[in-house]
């Protein structure tokens, strides 16, 4: 019983944890297209496609999953 407490209250405190987190990655994400966007047109719209998903994954409250779709479009940024 007591570990499945502990579950819940981890899963409870990092759900907005990532909920926050998603933000600041777009945010990483738009700045670096401003100031350094792939040259590679097919990276730019992979990039631009990903970071739209992560969008609406985040507003879709599926935090997670829109940190690893964030994360695949950063990683293409410093690839």
């Amino acid at each position: 019983m007591r570990r499945l407490f502990l579950f819940a209250a981890a899963f409870v405190i990092s759900t907005p944890l990532f909920a926050m987190h998603c933000p600041a990655d777009m945010a990483k994400i738009d700045k670096q297209l401003e100031s350094n966007p792939p040259s590679d047109p097919a990276v730019l719209q992979q990039v631009l496609t990903l970071r739209g998903e992560g969008q609406q994954l985040h507003e879709a409250g599926k935090h997670a999953e829109s940190v690893e779709i964030l994360d695949q479009a950063q990683a293409l940024l410093d690839g």
